[in-house]
């Protein structure tokens, strides 16, 4: 694939420091994290507060922007006091600009805007997704990889081509944490820690006790060229709870008599997994091979998920290439992913002015420089 072009940020003569604040979802997030004239990265905190609605249920913006407003004062706190710093030692404030929710977004906006002139401190506006790729490359150490962007609002393939994040190929409807949280929200799963996880851990342990063999269920494999369509496949695990073969509750008669044609909740969760996972590596390797890229990068919530990261890995060990992938640290929304992107904007030079420190639902990757 074509090599990036020479990076034109040379090692800082200083220390620089930085402050990102992130609430574009249920998790609020504040991080400090350091450049050094050696060039090395230094995270010197990270801390995040999630908005957990009830089971059954979501989180609306108006609620998750009051949980922001009420925690934003703590979860900076601690992170300033992990860091070690004051605020007058901070070179800029970094703050998620979008894309998001609305409502939560400008709660974290005013935050942001209200520390730069408290402390008249230059403001950086951060594109949500080039925070999670800037991370994952920082912590990895990927120099130039396909990125599997996976999250509760996104679900994208992109590469980085003459100066700017390319979209090669992306959902057509809504996004893989998404499709995973609701039908979590269908069979009743916990939101804590959060409900795509719990589904991992149902997918993973499988029927009572983790006995019995899971039952891989027919879902629509719908795959367009380089794009997937997930509300479908939703619509027919929905469905098949319905069915007369499911069991919610399922007794240990039944899961022992192999004779019987049902399937559980677990089953369910495993088909979910495999089925939108495959689609996931089907269009990855095909952005592989159509730019001649070995490496993966898979950020995102969701690319915390180990069966994810298994399988993607089993496709680019066939291609002679590597995953790199993050923990829930790095991986699930954080403030240091903004405090990282936004550093490294304004030490190239870029300042987003009181004027401009808005918010937008729309701030897609291939808009950036």
């Amino acid at each position: 694939m074509p090599l990036r072009q020479p990076d034109p940020l040379k090692n800082p003569e200083r220390p620089y420091l930085a402050l990102g604040l992130e609430g574009s979802a249920n998790k609020l997030g504040a991080g400090v994290i350091q450049h050094l004239p050696s060039g090395d990265v230094k995270v010197l905190s990270n801390v995040r507060h999630t908005y957990i609605t009830p089971p059954g249920e979501g989180f609306l913006p108006r609620d998750t922007a009051l949980h922001h407003r009420q925690w934003a004062l703590k979860v900076i706190k601690d992170a300033m006091e992990q860091a070690h710093i004051k605020m007058q030692d901070l070179d800029c404030i970094c703050y998620t600009k979008g894309p998001g929710m609305g409502a939560p977004l400008q709660s974290v906006a005013v935050v942001a805007r209200t520390l730069s002139l408290l402390y008249k401190k230059p403001l950086v506006g951060v594109n949500h997704c080039v925070g999670h790729i800037e991370m994952g490359r920082q912590i990895t150490g990927a120099s130039n990889p396909i990125v599997l962007y996976v999250s509760g609002g996104n679900t994208q393939v992109i590469a980085y081509s003459q100066q700017r994040y390319r979209i090669f190929g992306e959902t057509l409807d809504i996004a893989v944490g998404n499709c995973l949280d609701r039908f979590a929200r269908v069979i009743g799963l916990f939101n804590d820690p959060s409900p795509g996880y719990n589904i991992e851990l149902m997918a993973r342990n499988g029927g009572k006790g983790g006995h019995r063999p899971l039952r891989l269920v027919s879902l629509p494999y719908a795959t367009k060229g380089m794009d997937v369509n997930l509300s479908g496949i939703l619509t027919a695990a929905e469905t098949l709870t319905q069915d007369p073969r499911f069991r919610a509750n399922p007794t240990e008669e039944e899961l022992c008599d192999d004779s019987l044609d049902i399937f559980t909740a677990a089953d369910l969760c495993y088909s979910l997994q495999e089925t939108v996972f495959a689609m996931l590596v089907e269009i990855t390797e095909r952005a592989m091979a159509h730019v001649g890229s070995k490496e993966v990068l898979i950020v995102g919530g969701v690319g915390c998920n180990e069966r994810l990261q298994e399988m993607m890995g089993i496709m680019a060990e066939e291609r002679g290439g590597s995953v790199f992938a993050t923990d829930e640290r790095f991986c699930i929304d954080n403030g240091i992913m903004i405090a990282q992107a936004g550093l490294l904007s304004y030490r190239m030079g870029f300042r987003t002015s009181l004027e401009d420190s808005t918010c937008t639902q729309r701030f897609v990757v291939y808009h950036l420089f």
